[in-house]
C-alpha cells in the first residue's frame, strides 16, 4: 500500500511509477504482482498501474501517467466548487481510494485516514471530519458504507457538514439515495472505473476534460457506454491491442447506458445480463423494483442454472426488519416489468459479497446458490 506522502506526491509529478497492492493481504498482493507484473520495469511516462476490480475473475492493470491522475483531480476540484481537503474511507490501493488522496494532495493538504483494518465503523466519522483542513472538505464512499452511516445519527450529522460526498463503486439504490438527499447529506453520484482515474461522470454529467458517448444505440437509445478524454489511460499493462481499447482516445465499458440531454444514466452491465427463456434480463432493472419495496434493505439479482430456462432468476435480499414474502416480489417485478424478469428464487441473506470497492459479486452469489442445490 502507497501510505508515505512523497511517493504519493511523485505519483502526481510523474517521477516514480507504482504499483500499489493491499496491506496484510499478502496472497492478493502476491496474485497482483504476478498478474500485473511488478517486478517488471514499468516504461515511459506511466506513473501508476492500478489493479481493475477483476469482474471477470482475473484483474487487469490500468496504465495511468501523471496527466491523467491531474486531470483528474483538476476535473473533480472543478466540477465539485474548488479543491478542499479528503477523508479516505476506502481501501487505497483500490483507484476511488487512491484518487481520494491524490486530491487532497494535490489540492495542498494532508488527507485525513480512517483506519479500515477493522471495518469501516461509521462512529469515528464525527472526529475525523472534524480533524479535516481546508476550506471545503470532502469524502468518498460506497453505498454500503452509506447505508451504515445513515444508521447512526451522529455520523450522518457530521457528513452533513461536508461540502461533497461522492458515492460510487456501485449502484445505488434510489430509496437509499433519497435517504441521504432528506438527511441534507450532499451526495454526488459518480461513475467511473479504474481505467477513467476513478469517476469520471458526477451525477451524469462528464467531468471537464472527460468524455462519453453511447456506442451502436438500439431504437430506444440504450447502447454499450463509452468513455474518453483526459483522464483516460493508456491501455492495459502486458496487454497490448485489447479490444476494450481499440479505438484511440476511447475505453469501451461493459456498462449499458443511455445519454439525454447530456446526461448520462446506467441501465446495468452488458456481461451481467441474464438469458432466460430466450430473453434477456438486465439485473439492475429487476433491483431497482425490489429495492423499492418495503422491508428490503438491499439487493442483488442473479442468474443460476435451469434445465429449462437455460438461466433463471434467482435475487439474494437483505431484510431490513420482515423481508416481504417471495410471491410479493413476483409480483412487483412482474406488474412493473414482465413475467420473465420475476425472480424464480428468492435467499435472504445478512449481507451480500462485495468485491473491490464495495461491488456486488454475483459470481459469489451464484456458486453459493448452486453449492446448496448441489
Amino acid at each position: 500500500m502507497l501510505d508515505v506522502r512523497r511517493e504519493l506526491s511523485s505519483l502526481l509529478d510523474g517521477t516514480a511509477a507504482y504499483l500499489p497492492v493491499p496491506a496484510g493481504d499478502d496472497r492478493t498482493a502476491r496474485m497482483l504482482a504476478d498478474t500485473l507484473g511488478a517486478r517488471q520495469q514499468i516504461d515511459g511516462d506511466a506513473a501508476l498501474v492500478v489493479s481493475t476490480s477483476g469482474s471477470t475473475g482475473t484483474p487487469k492493470g490500468a496504465v495511468h501517467t501523471a496527466a491523467s491522475l491531474h486531470a483528474s483531480a483538476d476535473g473533480t476540484a472543478a466540477a465539485l466548487g474548488g479543491p478542499g481537503s479528503w477523508l479516505l474511507a476506502l481501501p487505497p490501493h483500490h483507484i476511488a481510494g487512491l484518487q481520494v488522496l491524490l486530491r487532497s494532495l494535490a489540492a495542498g493538504y494532508d488527507p485525513v485516514v480512517l483506519d479500515l483494518s477493522g471495518g469501516f465503523d461509521p462512529a469515528v466519522l464525527p472526529a475525523a471530519i472534524d480533524a479535516m483542513t481546508g476550506p471545503r472538505r470532502y469524502t468518498s464512499l460506497v453505498p454500503l458504507q452509506l447505508g451504515k452511516a445513515l444508521g447512526d445519527p451522529e455520523a450522518t450529522r457530521a457528513l452533513a457538514c461536508l461540502d461533497a460526498i461522492l458515492i460510487g463503486g456501485a449502484a445505488t439504490p434510489a430509496p437509499l439515495r433519497n435517504a441521504a438527499v432528506a438527511a441534507g447529506l450532499p451526495i454526488v453520484r459518480t461513475y467511473g472505473m479504474s481505467e477513467t482515474a476513478g469517476g469520471c461522470v458526477y451525477d451524469g454529467v462528464p467531468l471537464p476534460g472527460a468524455l462519453m458517448r453511447i456506442a451502436e444505440p438500439a431504437p430506444d437509445g440504450t447502447g454499450r457506454v463509452e468513455l474518453g478524454g483526459a483522464t483516460l489511460a493508456r491501455g492495459y499493462r502486458n496487454l497490448p491491442g485489447h479490444p476494450a481499447f481499440a479505438e484511440a482516445g476511447w475505453f469501451r465499458t461493459d456498462d449499458l447506458g443511455t445519454i439525454d440531454d447530456g446526461v448520462l444514466s446506467i441501465v446495468g452491465r452488458a456481461d451481467e445480463a441474464i438469458s432466460t427463456g430466450g430473453l434477456t434480463v438486465v439485473p439492475q432493472v429487476v433491483e431497482a423494483v425490489i429495492d423499492a419495496l418495503p422491508g428490503v434493505a438491499h439487493c442483488a439479482v442473479f442468474g443460476v442454472p435451469d434445465e429449462r430456462l437455460g438461466e433463471a432468476i434467482a435475487v439474494a435480499v437483505v431484510p431490513d426488519g420482515t423481508a416481504p414474502s417471495a410471491d410479493k416480489m413476483r409480483h412487483a417485478v412482474a406488474a412493473r416489468l414482465d413475467r420473465y424478469a420475476a425472480p424464480r428464487h428468492v435467499v435472504v441473506v445478512d449481507e451480500l459479497p462485495v468485491r473491490g470497492p464495495g461491488k456486488v459479486d454475483r459470481r459469489a452469489l451464484r456458486q453459493r446458490f448452486c453449492a446448496r442445490k448441489g
